[in-house]
């Protein structure tokens, strides 16, 4: 009997090894590298692999890419606007969407909501490995959802899944969650790396084929990553993170991978005894019980996909009474913080060497964007000098470490929505001054250069 070939595959990364070693070579991580049998696959004699490309048609010759018919994406909505904004407007036939978050952050309430509403007019398979029927059919009855037209089905073997859907012929799929789904042709235990590439690679088949929209629900780790392989994520369509570790009261849907739309949008819902409520004025939210005159505080506009969003950030400085002063950062990379402090210090000549620094971006939200740049540094100067910004400014803006103010994209949409917010005055950069009176005549735009230039005008005034 032929003894059963063992590969190494590393759960940080999914790249695969002939053998174990304490390091990852690809990814770099340590104590990552998991050991999988694998079950070889046979092809029988004088067939050949056909490679599909979209629907029935198949093709096992290249092809040049203007003889490649084109399927126009149908998308289907939803009745939450902020879902289908994530997604890039709806739900496109035949995708493969993964869903992950922390345990009891409401993916499956949220995804419940969903489709029993659209259930209505479309055909929707529910699979759940993880709760019985009696569990899924209790929470329809407690957020007052329509159950007539849900199908349901508890199954964690991914043959009876494909078997069911092909038998029910669903547009929508749904699979909670694919670390409980297993293989017969694999003989490693279920939710092994194995197992959920496999199961999953077959859900992706299915829904090609079969134009059917399929939703994976996945777990996370403790570092916050979906757990399996990280090729899980290259394999869909769609990767979404239900994020609501920042406050209780709400939670940020966040596309971190997306073909059909843009890459980091976000929506904002409302954890309520009802489920999930969409919020249709994120920014509202984040700067509500904002404390008026208070040194420290400024408001700034990022994007976040699409989406202008304003947000507050609050910065401390303080006196430091040991040997080494601190900086916090929450919200930003500290290293981006350091340089930063570096900025303000040769520029404005701020002493960083006696002072702690703290920053934080309220509401939980982490920033990557450069935009960010000026309003830290005027909310480090504004609690250096204990000197209050205006409760109606808006600043934004990319500083280099020559001190200049560099333009940042979408300016005027970020302007647009400051004025939305109420914002009557913004310092931004000179290169993002808007030329259309629309903007300039609601809002006092102060287009600076330098970051000394903001400075001296944020003193003087």
């Amino acid at each position: 009997m032929a003894k059963d070939k063992v590969v190494y595959f590393c759960k940080s990364c999914g790249n695969e090894f002939s053998r174990w070693s304490g390091q990852c070579l690809a990814c770099k991580e340590w104590n990552t590298i998991a050991e999988e049998p694998t079950m070889p696959r046979r092809t029988p004699k004088g067939t050949s692999k056909r490679v599909t490309l979209t629907g029935d048609s198949q093709s096992s010759i290249p092809i040049t890419a203007d003889k490649v018919p084109l399927d126009e994406q149908n998308r289907c909505l939803t009745d939450s606007s902020e879902f289908d904004r994530v997604l890039g407007g709806g739900i496109v036939g035949g995708s493969v969407i993964l869903i992950g978050g922390d345990p009891g952050v409401g993916k499956s309430t949220l995804l419940t909501q969903i489709i029993a509403n659209l259930s209505q007019q479309q055909n929707i398979l529910y699979i759940s490995g993880e709760e019985s029927l009696a569990q899924i059919s209790q929470r329809c009855h407690r957020l007052n959802l329509k159950q007539d037209k849900l199908w349901l089905l508890t199954a964690t073997n991914i043959d009876d899944i494909i078997h069911n859907a092909q038998q029910q012929k669903p547009s929508i799929m749904v699979v909670d969650s694919i670390q409980t789904i297993y293989s017969d042709e694999i003989s490693s235990a279920t939710g092994s790396i194995t197992q959920v590439r496999e199961c999953c690679a077959k859900l992706v088949r299915y829904a090609k084929s079969n134009q059917c929209a399929v939703f994976v629900i996945g777990h996370v780790t403790k570092d916050g990553h979906i757990a399996g392989p990280r090729i899980l994520e290259h394999m869909v369509d769609t990767v979404l993170y239900l994020e609501g570790e920042s406050d209780p009261r709400y939670r940020i849907l966040r596309a971190i991978k997306n073909r059909f739309g843009a890459v980091n949008e976000i929506a904002v819902f409302a954890m309520t005894e009802q489920g999930m409520k969409q919020v249709s004025n994120p920014s509202a939210i984040f700067l509500t019980n904002r404390n008026p005159q208070i040194a420290g505080s400024v408001v700034v506009a990022i994007k976040e996909g699409s989406r202008p969003l304003l947000i507050e950030i609050q910065a401390l400085v303080d006196a430091s009474f040991s040997q080494g002063s601190k900086r916090l950062a929450v919200g930003i990379d500290y290293n981006r913080l350091s340089m930063l402090l570096a900025i303000l210090h040769r520029h404005v000549g701020v002493s960083t060497y006696e002072q702690d620094f703290y920053v934080n971006i309220v509401g939980g939200l982490k920033v990557q964007e450069t935009a960010t740049d000026l309003a830290i540094l005027m909310a480090l100067y504004s609690s250096y000098k204990n000197l209050p910004l205006p409760m109606d400014l808006l600043v934004f803006g990319e500083v280099g470490l020559t001190g200049e103010v560099r333009p940042v994209a979408d300016g005027e949409a970020r302007l647009i929505e400051a004025q939305k917010q109420g914002f009557k005055s913004a310092i931004i950069p000179f290169g993002n001054v808007p030329k259309s009176s629309r903007t300039k005549n609601k809002i006092n735009v102060i287009g600076v250069k330098s970051l000394s230039e903001a400075i001296q005008h944020f003193s003087s005034n």
